[in-house]
């Protein structure tokens, strides 16, 4: 999760607005996140360092991504279609 204060929350969700409103494709959304990333290399300095910072922040926002709201929905259709592991928890 990122913790940041929520004022500067407010600052970046104003930056974001017009951008979050748009009907995305998977490739819009691949472009973005791409150009957020060069941005960040460009204002940081190309360096090893700084290109393992964006996979690092890359990974860790898939993780919560996943863990946050794929893993809720996956339970959901696990019990609304029945679940294909015979296993119990």
């Amino acid at each position: 999760m990122p913790y940041i204060k929520q004022e500067k929350r407010v600052e970046l969700d104003g930056r974001l607005a017009d951008i979050m409103e748009m009907p995305l494709s998977e490739g819009e959304l691949n472009y973005l996140i791409t150009k957020l990333c060069l941005a960040y290399i460009e204002n940081h300095g190309e360096s090893y360092a700084t290109c393992n910072a964006v996979v690092g922040v890359l990974e860790c926002a898939k993780l919560e991504f996943y863990r946050r709201l794929v893993a809720l929905y996956e339970d959901c259709k696990i019990v609304s279609n029945g679940d294909v592991y015979d296993v119990e928890p």
